[in-house]
């Protein structure tokens, strides 16, 4: 499909430019994926200060024609152990139970709902409505590169995403320093109470935000630490250690610059995961506590949720 493309006066529009630098990637204290803590530097770049949001992504939609991942008939050859009934396009709705679960599936909580996309995200009957200005949902990886491309943009990279999620609060645990809730309120749009059940709207929301509802970071970023996850550009694996891109040998005097993580020594996925960064308003500290920096996970590049959104970048020199 040929996309049209913005003129190069329209790019930089609700962009910050991040200075680059170099900075402590990772953390000890959470989860080992996070692990080893190590220094990584980044040429600077353009940053969307924003989440892309419904608006923007229709105002892709229609001038392209694109259709989402989440919007396709699901081939049977890719999932041969799968209900025949759920052989539809959709995508994953979060569906909270009526009271306290064990927190050791997933299923509990999540449901492939048939009809569920961009612009249905709870599912047939549901639609965006007042949600403009909301971030875009249910996108694949392959949906956001997509978009970037139309943008004239790129989408980040873990270490990018990283850094500019910092601020220039190196080795800080979260976006606004080293408290949980600065000032003792919800710093950014994740879950207060009891997951997955119990959501006690602390932050005032009990599903995605509007973008740029609280405090930015200290480049001007907003909503870097919750309302969606965010997909980076890097194929994930089980912790940096394991990544040949991400971290040198403890004897090396060189600190890798500009790292991607673009294979891994295992391809037997018929599709690569790639890292998501940034947690969404479905993280507490009871059971994910990753609305931080450092925290990653893995998704599968054309799997779309109800959680998972993603903003640009567009890397150049000053």
């Amino acid at each position: 499909m040929l996309l049209m493309t913005p003129t190069p006066s329209t790019t930089r529009k609700n962009m910050v430019w991040v200075p680059g630098g170099t900075f402590w990637m990772g953390s000890e204290d959470f989860y080992p994926e996070e692990r080893p803590v190590h220094q990584v530097a980044v040429d600077g770049f353009w940053m969307d200060t924003q989440q892309v949001t419904v608006a923007a992504f229709r105002r892709f939609v229609r001038d392209t024609g694109y259709v989402t991942t989440a919007e396709l008939q699901p081939d049977a050859a890719d999932f041969p152990d799968a209900d025949p009934a759920l052989l539809a396009p959709g995508s994953m709705v979060f569906t909270p139970p009526t009271g306290p679960v064990p927190l050791d599936d997933h299923r509990r909580w999540w449901s492939y709902v048939p009809g569920a996309q961009w612009r249905h995200p709870e599912g047939p009957g549901s639609d965006v409505g007042e949600r403009n200005r909301h971030p875009v949902t249910h996108v694949s990886y392959l949906d956001a590169c997509a978009y970037a491309e139309w943008a004239g943009k790129s989408i980040p990279t873990e270490a990018e995403w990283e850094f500019a999620a910092r601020g220039g609060l190196d080795r800080m645990p979260y976006v606004w320093g080293d408290a949980d809730e600065p000032h003792g309120r919800p710093g950014g749009n994740v879950w207060q109470g009891l997951f997955p059940w119990q959501n006690l709207e602390e932050d005032g929301y009990a599903g995605t935000s509007p973008v740029g509802r609280f405090r930015p970071n200290g480049y001007g970023l907003f909503d870097m630490a919750g309302n969606v996850w965010e997909w980076t550009r890097d194929r994930y694996t089980a912790s940096h250690a394991e990544s040949d891109k991400n971290t040198a040998p403890a004897s090396s005097c060189c600190v890798p610059r500009n790292p991607v993580q673009e294979s891994i020594s295992d391809d037997s996925e018929h599709l690569a995961r790639r890292v998501v960064k940034g947690g969404s308003h479905l993280c507490a500290p009871n059971y994910c506590n990753r609305y931080r920096p450092a925290a990653r996970q893995g998704h599968t590049e054309d799997a779309s949720t109800g959680h998972i959104g993603f903003r640009c970048i567009i890397r150049e020199t000053t």
